[in-house]
């Protein structure tokens, strides 16, 4: 369903002020910044007194990492409907074009990670591992659903996964693909910027348009709106210890804004929940 240009703009003018505010700082985002590390202080080694030496104490070790979050954390840590308002509302199953557009194999001689990329899409495990806690929405009125999901994973092993991210413009800038019904089409992926959110994030903006057949006509007829291109915003986001990813996408409009102003209020949540977590221990 195609929103008329009044209620769009009512649509827009309905999104909360948690989630507007963010939108004014995103529009002059730019991509992911490196973090510098410090190295720890050499320990002074005291000689004891020969006259009455001291007794020896142990200073307590900080954990290697920070113990994972528990599911009623990582439930809170969520952004749900109420965040976003009208006409988002608790999705009541995936998005038909995800088995239409992301099950899908690359031509040959595509670069593998064409296919990762089309992979952790359609299984939704952008980090990998299976998330804390997932939850899905939907655009009441452009049929739109956004995926969002939270875990604790090794940093080292977040940043690596936002590096490849990164490359995947310029790896998988363009490519082919075939469905399992057999449709072609045509997979475009560009790099996305995301709001200065949590200690590393990576965003990507992928358009996937089936190709027309011979007569003119879309390869898969029976797709939903008759094979109109599907747009689909992917964002990750580090916080400390903890993770955040999100994909927003449809066959309508597609609202940037909002994969940016949840990726941020997201990251702002995350790391509100994991304080807390530690306060009360």
């Amino acid at each position: 369903m195609i929103r008329p240009p009044a209620a769009v703009a009512a649509a827009v003018v309905r999104v909360p002020v948690a989630l507007v505010l963010p939108v004014a700082v995103v529009l002059g985002a730019g991509g992911c910044s490196g973090l510098g590390e410090t190295a720890p202080a050499r320990p002074v080694r005291v000689s004891p007194s020969p006259v009455s030496p001291a007794p020896r104490t142990s200073a307590p070790t900080a954990p290697a990492t920070a113990p994972a979050l528990s599911t009623g954390q990582a439930r809170a840590a969520l952004v749900t409907d109420a965040d976003l308002g009208e006409p988002w509302v608790p999705t009541e199953g995936a998005a038909s074009w995800r088995d239409g557009y992301l099950k899908a194999r690359t031509s040959p001689g595509t670069p593998r990670d064409c296919q990762r990329l089309l992979d952790v899409l359609y299984t939704d495990e952008l980090l990998g591992a299976p998330p804390r806690a997932v939850t899905g929405l939907d655009d009441a009125y452009t049929g739109a659903q956004l995926r969002y999901q939270v875990t604790t994973r090794r940093p080292a092993d977040v940043d690596r996964t936002l590096a490849w991210l990164a490359d995947m413009p310029e790896r998988c800038g363009e490519f082919t693909a075939t469905t399992a019904s057999g449709g072609t089409e045509r997979v475009q992926v560009y790099d996305a910027a995301l709001p200065d959110a949590g200690d590393a994030r990576q965003g990507l903006r992928l358009t996937v348009t089936p190709e027309a057949g011979e007569a003119g006509e879309p390869d898969e007829p029976d797709r939903p709106e008759g094979g109109a291109p599907l747009t689909l915003d992917v964002a990750a986001v580090r916080v400390g210890e903890d993770a955040l990813a999100l994909t927003n996408g449809g066959l309508d409009v597609v609202w940037s804004e909002i994969t940016q102003a949840v990726a941020e209020l997201g990251a702002e949540r995350l790391a509100a929940v994991r304080k807390q977590g530690r306060a009360q221990v």
